[in-house]
Parts: structure tokens; C-alpha cells; sequence
């Protein structure tokens, strides 16, 4: 079992940056894939970025330029730098790793992006 805990999110204007974080349980050297994905209100939930454990990175086209995930091991733990937030960007935000046979998924954080 793996507890992930997001945080970072919060209301941010058009145009702005946040960073969001999550904290791994364990060291996230031993987890599979880990990633970003969203659920806005009243749709599902989507993928945003993953990083395979082999190595580089996907994201969605929607995101492309904008988002960077990365990782620091040291910390145990998996970023998304979010630039030029958009409205549409507002959703909250879970972090999700593959430990074993299974993805786990944290409670997630809201990211509001208004005026």
C-alpha cells in the first residue's frame, strides 16, 4: 500500500503559474508509472502528464507546453508545474502511481483559475 498526498492548488488568475506536489509514502524509486490527472465538475476524470518508471514523460495535447511534471527522488516525490493557467484549467487535480498490480490514487487538490 502507497499514500499519496497532494497539495499546491488553490485560486490563481489567468495567465498564472501554481506547482503542485505529491508526497509519496514510500520511496518512489519501488512505484511503477506515476502521473497527473484531473476531474473537472460534472465530466471524468482525465490523464494530464505521466512518467513512465523507465523514464520520460506524456502529457495531453491540452497541456503540452504549458505543464511539466518531473520528480526528485530524494523527496519521494512527483511535481506538475502549471504555466499560463486557463479557466478550463480549473478541476481538481489527483496524483496517482502504479505500486504492484495497482494504482493508487491521493485525495487531490482544487486548482480554480478565475479573475
Amino acid at each position: 500500500q502507497v499514500q499519496l498526498v497532494e497539495s499546491g492548488g488553490g485560486l490563481v488568475q489567468p495567465g498564472g503559474s501554481l506547482r503542485l506536489s505529491c508526497a509519496a509514502s514510500l520511496s518512489i524509486s519501488s512505484l511503477g508509472r506515476m502521473g497527473w490527472y484531473r476531474q473537472a465538475p460534472g465530466k471524468e476524470r482525465e490523464l494530464v502528464a505521466t512518467m513512465p518508471s523507465s523514464g520520460g514523460t506524456n502529457y495531453a495535447d491540452f497541456v503540452k507546453g504549458r505543464f511539466t511534471i518531473s520528480r526528485d527522488n530524494a523527496k519521494n516525490s512527483v511535481y506538475l508545474q502549471m504555466n499560463s493557467l486557463k479557466p478550463e484549467d480549473t478541476a481538481v487535480y489527483y496524483c496517482n502511481a502504479q505500486y504492484g498490480l495497482r494504482y493508487h490514487w491521493g485525495q487531490g487538490t482544487q486548482v480554480t483559475v478565475s479573475s
